[in-house]
């Protein structure tokens, strides 16, 4: 799981892009992305089911991991790596219960409070957003800015901090020289209709922000 880049194939924002979501995991995937997060927050329960068996099967042979937004249940069934939740969505250390000791576990946070109460859980990382602004995903919240993001990584200690919301190739090594241990992104990574160009773009960047 430890990445500095998720790539987030999101369901509606491949429909606006008329790209099939297995098609965005495949070139994630060719670019270097290690982790995968799928969401698909309108498709029905058993066409996301079939697109997570599809996503895991695809990302095996990469050594990759595939988490799943929200639904825990799609995540065991599919036998993806872990699950991400939501404030609103079952509770990260109920999820570690129903995945096992193993899984990752990733808990959407937007206030200090929501990072302290996050990892108080048994969670695998603490995701921070929305950063900047976005449009790709509605979290009902504004954004967050780099503070919050230094705040969450000194709490956080040798729990990995995820920035999402708004990141960008040309943002992201603020973002990471603020603390986050990687940066979670939707929209950016189909800059240039090249998606396994700007996630291999996106790595070189983190790796050398990182050196």
């Amino acid at each position: 799981m430890v990445s500095p880049l998720h790539a987030i194939v999101d369901v509606e924002t491949a429909a606006r892009a008329n790209v099939a979501p297995l098609d965005l995991a495949h070139a994630f995937l060719d670019g270097g992305a290690l982790v995968i997060q799928l969401r698909a927050k309108r498709l029905s329960s058993s066409a996301f089911l079939e697109l997570a068996d599809a996503c895991v099967r695809l990302a095996s042979p990469h050594g990759a991991s595939v988490v799943i937004n929200d639904r825990v249940d799609i995540a065991r069934l599919s036998g993806a790596a872990g699950v991400h939740v939501g404030q609103d969505d079952l509770p990260a250390a109920a999820a570690r219960r129903l995945l096992g000791a193993n899984s990752i576990i990733g808990c959407s946070t937007h206030t200090l409070a929501q990072v302290e109460a996050a990892l108080r859980e048994p969670v695998s990382y603490v995701a921070v957003g929305p950063v900047f602004g976005t449009r790709s995903k509605d979290t009902g919240y504004a954004a967050v800015g780099l503070v919050l993001v230094s705040s969450a990584a000194r709490l956080a200690g040798q729990v990995p901090v995820v920035a999402i919301g708004g990141v960008t190739l040309e943002n992201a090594k603020s973002v990471i020289d603020a603390g986050a241990a990687a940066v979670a992104v939707i929209s950016d990574l189909l800059v240039g209709n090249d998606p396994s160009r700007r996630t291999r773009a996106f790595l070189r960047s983190l790796a050398h922000n990182r050196v």
